[in-house]
């Protein structure tokens, strides 16, 4: 396993102090996937998309994290990666007749392994993004093809994130999981076995993770639960990475390394994936 260190970019600093893209905000209700739910989510769209051309795709679980937006248009602007649109996905809830928040439903559909997820990113929200007409009368259209497209997602999100590529390789072909609950809470901890036994899918990975992450006596510890579906991986031969730094439970290390690890995902683009 190789160590991925974060290296600062100066370059990349400065050109965060110059925003070139726009933020809408979207809205999610009626879902025939997780009824009764109500997802908020938001659309990053670079300035520069004329809404003429496919363009690559990222999403990212539980909203903004990472400082994404901004390091993605810096990193855009350097030519370290492709420009893309992004979304940036709450998880869903469940509001009364007045509007008050009753339920949410962010586990239910993070931290399942069957294919509900992927379903719902398929069929609900990626065709509410690509229906989307920006003010100025640009449309969205993105890539797709898997290898241009991307999901993050931290905690309950990583693997909400690293569950939607395997089980929709052809809908996502790149995945950043940081943190992740790969453990015993809703099967997440039969991915290692699967990911053994199954022949390799497409898809790049990256898994990040601190030495004094969760542990508690019915679910165990998360961070062992990472290095094990780490080994499954690396035996199974897919492209993947890992980062395994001081820390617990938390963004700092995952959004710490998130431009390195942006460069690592993109770094032949636009060739395809291959097993």
């Amino acid at each position: 396993m190789k160590r991925l260190l974060c290296a600062a970019v100066a370059a990349a600093v400065c050109a965060s102090a110059f925003a070139s893209y726009t933020i809408f905000d979207g809205r999610l209700s009626r879902s025939s996937i997780y009824p009764g739910t109500t997802h908020t989510y938001k659309i990053c769209v670079p300035d520069s998309y004329t809404g003429t051309e496919a363009v690559p795709l990222y999403v990212g679980l539980d909203g903004i994290l990472c400082n994404a937006p901004e390091r993605i248009d810096s990193l855009s602007a350097l030519g370290e990666i492709p420009p893309m649109i992004s979304v940036y996905l709450q998880p869903g809830y469940i509001a009364d007749t007045e509007g008050n928040t009753v339920r949410y439903n962010r586990s239910n559909e993070f931290d399942a392994t069957d294919g509900r997820f992927a379903e719902f990113l398929e069929k609900e929200l990626l065709p509410a993004v690509s229906n989307t007409v920006l003010p100025d009368g640009r449309r969205i259209v993105l890539s797709p093809k898997p290898e241009d497209r991307m999901i993050f997602g931290l905690s309950s999100g990583g693997i909400a994130a690293f569950n939607a590529a395997w089980q929709r390789p052809d809908l996502f072909g790149k995945v950043y999981s940081g943190c992740g609950t790969f453990v015993p809470m809703r099967g997440g901890n039969d991915l290692q076995a699967i990911v053994r036994k199954h022949e390799p899918l497409p898809l790049r990975i990256f898994l990040q993770d601190g030495f004094t992450d969760t542990w508690n006596p019915i679910f165990g510890s998360w961070y062992e639960a990472n290095r094990v579906l780490a080994s499954a991986l690396e035996f199974a031969g897919y492209d993947m990475d890992t980062d395994w730094a001081e820390g617990g439970h938390s963004v700092v290390r995952t959004s710490a390394i998130f431009p390195e690890v942006m460069k690592w995902m993109w770094r032949d683009y636009p060739a395809p994936l291959a097993t």
